[in-house]
């Protein structure tokens, strides 16, 4: 759909054609060893879990795809028509960059300030650089481009050094230069990172969109990457820019973004120099009931976000102007590790705000970003219901599940890495593993920062910030994460071990069964036929589930259902083989084998070969369940096995 630049970084062939092979062989063992039985009625509670989450999930997916084409296809053609007509005849008078770099390579900060000085100089409007450095290379550096470029007479670099305490002060001290020198109305501030290079046509191609939309207070452009690193980190980034793409088109349909990435955004210089986002940007925190007061390290793009949803400006995504960003992540050579430090701070970022912005209700921001932002935060329970469910089932439940379950992954992220595809322009293989890593990995970090987001750090930087001085409150704050966290997800496993049917409920007769066994001696036991009786005439389900442990049924449960009519129960189910059940013979009178004829011996009950009961024209199935003619009744109602 969007046209992608050319130069890519991607993975090699032989990576994708053995990413290819190796699925295809996988998805060869699943589809001949995947037992019918995964497909028996007993898994009605694992696809009813996994499928009602995945209906859910995946509808309000599509949702968001069928808004990302309505965008990009409807919507933005028409937007740049606009954009490009009147930026032909009136550009903003002013325009100020805000570059902030932390020990780029030189290499790097050449290819950086040569694209966007060369930007700034074809553009034409008065520019000025403040390029926020921390060595004096980078100036080195900046005075050869200028040098290179005849020093432009619409453009002046001033260069302001980093206290090296983080990028937010360095981001204030430009704005308040900015405000000091007073920007004429209509002007424009860029705030970029000092590794992103501008492709050319960027400024004419995005700045334009401020004079064609009077209420527009800041936008962001589509990303590419050059990536330094092995093809699972080149097709790693590539497949974030293609899901951010599919988010931000979304969401640009509203006029209200998620996020104003540092990466290239711009802002009306009158806003980003009122005194309150200028304090924002710099000293942004939150008060928390268990962390106190603490400042943010990161996330200015989320500071500057709020600023504008707050005070109702709109914000669009311009996908068809790509910049380049040099990646590369913090340890090239441990994938896991790096990643994970780069997704907790981008979810802190996030978490640390979501919940201020979701305070401010729908009506700043439109009801669609509003729940947008609300499912942010239950995305990272739901996506963790699916592992969880198969872990459970296949471990207590049937081993056999797990095939359906990588069966349904490869299924489902094959059909969203292909839309995404589509959107993107390019594929790769290893998108299908790499989104599942994305999803699942990055739900559990998200859930674990939730409990501990007041824990921040900067790896490129190499400070942290957040927790107190204190040691010991330290570690007691630390311990009351683990806690809650632990409490919240124990909830949760034990909602779904209720739901999967690993863990069942005591009924009635299981407490009495108890009740009786735990009393002392001189209390007579009572044998299940009373019980039994009592589920079959007011339960209200279809079926009657017993205990693990061997039961004795006498002719007293048939005096007892003459009392009263039968419910709607369909069935009586044990737990496997682990439920034996002794009759009489007046009882056995009632019952059927699984192959039709009268009760003889002893027979096992199962889901396939089930048994038949009749009591009073009413006829009950049996499954999971041992059956047993004992003509003397034992002393003893049950005992702790057969």
């Amino acid at each position: 759909m969007t046209p992608t630049p050319r130069n890519h970084s991607t993975a090699s062939r032989v990576t994708e054609l053995t990413t290819f092979l190796f699925g295809m062989a996988l998805l060869v063992v699943i589809l001949s060893e995947l037992p019918s039985e995964v497909f028996s009625p007993e898994s009605e509670s694992f696809i009813f879990v996994i499928g009602g989450i995945a209906i859910w999930r995946y509808s309000w997916w599509a949702i968001q795809a069928v808004r990302s084409v309505w965008y990009n296809r409807v919507v933005f053609p028409k937007l740049r028509a606009e954009a490009d007509a009147v930026g032909e005849l009136e550009r903003p008078p002013e325009l100020f960059v805000l570059c902030t770099s932390f020990r780029i390579e030189a290499q790097v900060n050449f290819q950086v300030y040569d694209a966007l000085i060369r930007e700034a100089r074809d553009y034409g409007v008065p520019t000025t650089i403040f390029a926020s450095v921390s060595d004096r290379t980078d100036v080195d550096v900046i005075t050869h481009v200028m040098d290179d470029h005849d020093w432009p007479s619409n453009v002046e670099v001033r260069y302001m050094f980093q206290k090296g305490d983080g990028k937010r002060s360095a981001m204030a001290e430009v704005l308040r230069a900015i405000s000091r020198r007073l920007p004429a109305p209509g002007s424009l501030l860029i705030s970029m990172d000092g590794d992103i290079r501008l492709e050319p046509g960027t400024l004419s191609r995005s700045l334009s969109f401020f004079v064609s939309q009077d209420d527009l207070g800041a936008l962001t452009t589509n990303n590419q990457a050059v990536v330094t690193g092995n093809d699972a980190t080149r097709e790693w980034y590539d497949l974030r820019y293609a899901q951010r793409h599919l988010m931000m088109s979304s969401m640009s349909l509203s006029r209200r973004l998620l996020v104003l990435t540092g990466r290239y955004s711009v802002f009306r210089a009158d806003l980003a120099t009122q005194p309150d986002f200028i304090e924002l940007i710099e000293s942004d925190h939150v008060h928390h009931w268990r962390f106190g007061n603490f400042k943010f390290l990161s996330g200015d793009d989320k500071s500057s976000w709020f600023w504008l949803l707050k005070n109702g400006w709109r914000m669009i995504y311009i996908p068809d102007v790509f910049v380049t960003g040099f990646e590369e992540l913090p340890d090239r050579r441990r994938f896991f590790a790096s990643t994970t430090d780069l997704m907790r701070r981008w979810y802190g970022n996030m978490l640390r705000t979501s919940n201020r912005a979701i305070a401010l209700g729908p009506r700043p921001m439109g009801i669609f970003t509003w729940w947008s932002l609300i499912d942010q935060r239950l995305s990272m329970w739901t996506t963790l219901v699916g592992p969880t469910v198969v872990t459970l089932v296949t471990l207590f439940v049937r081993p056999s599940f797990f095939f359906a379950y990588v069966l349904w992954i490869l299924f489902t992220r094959g059909i969203a890495t292909l839309i995404l595809a589509w959107q993107r322009g390019r594929y790769s293989m290893l998108w299908i593993p790499l989104i599942y890593y994305n999803q699942v990995w990055g739900a559990i970090l998200k859930t674990y920062v939730s409990f501990r987001f007041n824990r921040q750090k900067w790896s490129r930087q190499g400070i942290s910030a957040g927790e107190p001085d204190d040691p010991v409150a330290a570690r007691r704050q630390r311990r009351m994460g683990h806690v809650l966290h632990g409490f919240v997800y124990g909830v949760m496993l034990f909602a779904l071990m209720l739901g999967t049917g690993v863990l069942q409920p005591p009924d009635r007769a299981s407490l009495h069964i108890a009740l009786d066994q735990g009393w002392e001696r001189n209390h007579e036991p009572e044998r299940l036929d009373r019980w039994l009786a009592a589920l079959l005439v007011d339960n209200h389900g279809e079926t009657v589930h017993l205990p693990t442990g061997y039961f004795q049924l006498e002719g007293s449960l048939l005096d007892a259902i003459e009392q009263g009519s039968l419910s709607d129960t369909r069935r009586i189910s044990g737990t496997a083989e682990a439920t034996t059940l002794a009759v009489s013979p007046a009882v056995a009178e009632r019952l059927l084998g699984p192959d039709g004829e009268p009760l003889q011996g002893d027979v096992q009950c199962t889901t396939q070969a089930n048994c038949r009961m009749t009591l009073n024209e009413h006829d009950l199935t049996l499954v999971n369940v041992r059956l047993r003619v004992e003509p003397v009744a034992a002393a003893e109602v049950a005992t702790a096995g057969p």
